[in-house]
């Protein structure tokens, strides 16, 4: 089954919910946006985790320092790079790293040679806002960045009614929602268990 990733997890019961619906990967928001979270609730959350859960932390041109140390406080599995980080950057981290592109049309993909990572995360292109746009994007480009050999998360605008057909078409590892599984901005358990049978039937 394809992997699936809920992102912007605030609370404990965020991540129960998502852990109860069958969810693999919890993303934990460090960079500006209304699913911030801080280091030290992180952390709480994620030493209440039980075995065999994968978390993610979010970050935004966060500097190298500071990306590592909350990395290490709150003992995070693996890093999203979700910014306009240069390759340089990622050398020398030590840790698994995810690259987040967003995409505005097939030549996004040109950036996916430059970088030394371990998957790469599709992601619309909003001007202005780095992720969490609730926006899809063109899915062709997902399965034409396949043929590059990365593993693929397909994010942007997935939600319980569209992750199916998503996955039908672009058989990607992975998939990330963060909005499409909340409601009035907090999670909704009831989205999110209908994105995990959505996921399921695909």
């Amino acid at each position: 089954m394809v992997r699936v990733k809920i992102c912007g997890i605030k609370t404990w019961e965020d991540a129960r919910s998502a852990l109860d619906a069958g969810a693999h990967v919890l993303g934990f928001v460090f960079a500006p946006s209304p699913r911030r979270i801080h280091p030290e609730r992180a952390r709480e959350i994620i030493t209440r985790l039980p075995p065999f859960v994968t978390t993610v932390g979010v970050f935004v041109n966060e500097p190298r320092y500071s990306l590592l140390e909350i990395a290490s406080f709150c003992r995070l599995d693996v890093l999203q790079l979700h910014g306009d980080e240069p390759p340089e950057y990622c050398r020398g981290l030590f840790h698994r790293l995810i690259k987040a592109i967003r995409v505005k049309d097939i030549g996004s993909l040109d950036l996916i040679p430059k970088y030394r990572v371990d998957a790469f995360l599709l992601d619309a292109f909003v001007p202005g806002q780095a992720g969490g746009t609730g926006h899809t994007f063109n899915w062709e480009i997902a399965r034409r960045a396949k043929e590059l050999g990365s593993p693929i998360i397909l994010a942007g605008g997935l939600t319980p009614e569209n992750v199916a057909e998503a996955i039908r078409q672009v058989r990607p590892y992975a998939v990330d929602v963060s909005s499409g599984v909340e409601t009035n901005g907090q999670k909704d358990p009831v989205k999110i268990a209908r994105f995990m049978e959505a996921v399921a039937g695909a």
